[in-house]
């Protein structure tokens, strides 16, 4: 009970380890508390105390799952509750491409993560309603006795199946689809907008309401995907969070499709040391890079994370590590520094 007695009463992931059969894993806000609990519970029979102290709910998520994983293999999924995120796949090995809500990754073009099944389906419709994409999930065989469906009649779909269009102006469509996916929009707004403003200036009033019109349903369909959701070759972003040090924020990187190794940037270096915070920042991550493949258990805790009412820190998404925007980064470690450093003090 001594050693119980030594711990620190702060955030942590721990591992009890008894005299024999599995350890106990778990996390908590004050660990000295929760273990002398545990231990009570268990009669006294624990072994040994492994701890890892953290800063922030996203640390401690990952953290839980790295442990779940090694020392769990066969029960991390139930121990985690992590449920997979849900992707739009765009099904481009197809003959004729459609679209489609999907929580596994493979061939094709994915935009996500998104919170649930349901928040994928209504981005994936409000989507669909600016194209004339396919929605049924057959493999086609055009024909023109093909009985088509009711998107065909209401001239929300090429009729591929049908014949009414050749497999190179279906391509072009889906062509169009891709590039909205890829663009949040863009591709169709931009000239939207550009042709509503030459309408305006040209007095064709009721053309540049039309337009107008147009422009907005299409931002309104592109904002569906969230603050989150994007192609996810493109998902990229970083997380600042408390550290488990009062004087110190981590920088947690999302890219590759999995959250990079923290940097740790100290405060006293950039106060005592005379550094700019936006030098101390450019030279802490200058060398972050992709690592590894696309992990499904880190964007659920991405999604997680990001769409909790207990998220304990700032997203910052981009599209690239070339376009990392270093000024929005400075100004949010700013901000968690200072909620943090009030929090411990």
């Amino acid at each position: 009970m001594e050693e119980i007695e030594a711990l620190p009463d702060r955030p942590a992931v721990f591992l009890l380890w008894a005299s024999e059969g599995a350890p106990y894993l778990a996390k908590t806000s004050l660990l000295k508390r929760r273990v002398r609990r545990v231990v009570t519970r268990m009669g006294g029979t624990i072994e040994r105390v492994e701890y890892w102290t953290v800063g922030s709910q996203l640390e401690a998520m990952l953290v839980h799952l790295e442990l779940a994983q090694r020392h769990f293999p066969d029960d991390w999924r139930k121990m985690t509750r992590l449920k997979p995120p849900a992707f739009v796949r765009l099904v481009t090995h197809n003959a004729f491409p459609r679209a489609m809500v999907t929580t596994k990754l493979g061939r094709g073009m994915f935009t996500g993560p998104f919170a649930s099944r349901a928040a994928a389906e209504r981005y994936e419709g409000e989507v669909l309603d600016l194209f004339q994409l396919r929605r049924c999930e057959e493999n086609l065989v055009p024909t023109p006795e093909h009985p088509g469906c009711m998107y065909g009649e209401m001239n929300k779909c090429m009729r591929p199946c049908q014949g009414a269009v050749s497999q190179d102006e279906y391509a072009h469509e889906a062509a169009r689809v891709e590039q909205f996916l890829r663009t949040g929009g863009a591709s169709l707004a931009d000239p939207a907008e550009a042709a509503r403003d030459r309408a305006s200036a040209e007095m064709q009033f009721e053309e540049a309401e039309r337009l107008h019109q147009r422009a907005a349903r299409i931002r309104e369909a592109a904002s569906a995907a969230g603050e989150l959701a994007r192609p996810v070759d493109q998902l990229a972003g970083v997380a600042i969070i408390p550290a488990a040090a009062a004087t110190a924020i981590d920088l947690l990187f999302f890219v590759g499709g999995q959250w990079q190794q923290p940097r740790r940037l100290l405060l006293a270096d950039t106060v005592d040391g005379g550094q700019s915070m936006d030098r101390r920042v450019r030279e802490l991550i200058a060398d972050v890079s992709a690592a590894g493949a696309p992990n499904l258990e880190h964007m659920a805790v991405l999604t997680r994370w990001h769409g909790s009412s207990w998220r304990d820190g700032e997203w910052i998404g981009f599209d690239s590590l070339e376009k990392i925007p270093y000024r929005k980064i400075v100004n949010a470690v700013g901000r968690v520094a200072g909620a943090h450093v009030g929090r411990m003090t």
